[in-house]
């Protein structure tokens, strides 16, 4: 059992790291490439689809439903948002739109 323990331990470890985020998951990064003049606007806006079970999906995720949402004629800014739970088996992707 002792020469066993650090090849377990090692294991956990690796799984542990090949596993992260799988339960729950929930990140958000811009549609931006230039940073240094970025402006977000007074008005902010989203939209969203979602899908289950990678099979069935539904909604509008796109920018102009999100500046439609927001009331947003000038987009300034875009990011998008995504959520996930259990490998994937809930999805939902938001767009958000900044501007004017």
């Amino acid at each position: 059992m002792q020469k066993r323990l650090p090849i377990l331990l090692a294991l956990a470890l690796t799984l542990s790291f090949l596993m992260q985020g799988c339960l729950y998951s929930r990140v958000q990064r811009p549609l931006d490439e230039n940073f240094d003049q970025t402006r977000l606007g007074s008005k902010t806006g989203r939209s969203h689809f979602q899908s289950v079970l990678w099979l069935v999906a539904w909604g509008d995720g796109g920018t102009k439903a999100a500046a439609d949402n927001g009331g947003i004629t000038t987009i300034l800014h875009a990011d998008t948002e995504y959520t996930l739970i259990l490998f994937g088996l809930y999805t939902r992707a938001t767009t958000i739109v900044y501007g004017d």
